[in-house]
């Protein structure tokens, strides 16, 4: 027995922290995600893991008892707490998973590097939920939390609109495919965020949550639809302003980048991960020149 499965990595162009609390958020599913690959093996109980970077290096491997899914070997415990973590949530939504099957070995591969926060936690709960047959965004909400807007690109080839109604995921796929998308780019801000922290920090401030929500659902709406560059400019310079408050933070222009003569937008948890910006040929060699290597283009990332 030999199953794959697939899904797509994320980003979330608008709505970051207000996501969390019910306004709409426009999310693109990228052309980087990560596989899952299961096969049937003749050491009886055993689960062997094997989690493979881009590059096709090992970053992971440990096995399990499969009767119990206790620890017998890792190359990192927390890693091996995680995905405990989540096989047991899959198996509590769904019994006969893992049950009567002999040795497993699974394979994850990665597409992008790890660091990037393009969604590896993301597309591996999505992929193990499809091997499971349970609900994905169930299973993200009782093992980890967040809004699930990374779960629902994993699995949607199009940008959509996202929003959490009563706790419930609304998608609807969109059609964002600007006619200034070659003057939009992302860059790599080379560190890594904790979401957990992040949202444990906006959490903590005080603000008029209803104003948020309808502020930034507006400028979400008015992104998917600009027709014109300076629009959609000026868009992001007002959600990054609304935020820049509510989080008592320094929008990421005027810490790293005052002299850019284009709009800069951070995307997921501010101060990591990529940022957004608006620009030309000449934009990829300016944050290169500033120490940020990994500048990628609108068609090169977005699905």
């Amino acid at each position: 027995m030999q199953k794959e499965f697939y899904s797509n990595g994320k980003l979330l162009l608008s709505g970051e922290y207000a996501i969390l609390d019910g306004a709409l958020g426009l999310a693109v599913p990228t052309k980087y995600g990560q596989s899952l690959k299961v096969t049937s093996t003749s050491s009886a109980g055993l689960l062997e893991w094997t989690s493979f970077d881009e590059k096709g290096k090992v970053w992971f491997s440990g096995s399990l008892n499969l009767d119990g899914l206790t620890l017998i070997s890792s190359t990192d415990n927390a890693i091996s707490r995680t995905l405990i973590t989540l096989l047991s949530e899959a198996k509590s939504k769904n019994p006969s998973f893992l049950q009567n099957i002999g040795g497993l070995k699974v394979e994850t591969h990665l597409d992008f590097p790890r660091l990037w926060g393009l969604g590896s936690s993301s597309t591996l709960i999505n992929n193990i939920a499809q091997w499971a047959q349970v609900d994905a965004f169930q299973l993200l909400k009782n093992a980890f939390g967040g809004s699930g807007y990374d779960i629902a690109c994993a699995q949607h080839d199009n940008p959509i609109f996202y929003q959490l109604e009563n706790g419930a995921p609304k998608i609807e796929e969109v059609s964002f495919n600007p006619s200034f998308k070659d003057a939009i780019y992302f860059v790599y801000l080379n560190q890594k965020q904790s979401s957990k922290t992040a949202i444990a920090t906006y959490r903590e401030q005080e603000f008029n949550k209803e104003s948020l929500l309808e502020d930034i659902s507006e400028i979400t709406k008015k992104m998917a639809t600009s027709s014109s560059l300076s629009t959609f400019e000026s868009l992001l310079l007002e959600h990054e302003k609304i935020l820049s408050k509510v989080l008592g933070l320094e929008t990421i222009k005027s810490k790293l980048f005052p002299d850019y003569s284009g709009s800069i937008k951070s995307l997921g948890a501010w101060g990591g991960d990529f940022i957004m910006a608006t620009g030309d040929q000449k934009t990829p060699g300016y944050f290169k020149s500033k120490g940020f290597e990994t500048v990628i283009s609108f068609s090169e990332l977005v699905l």
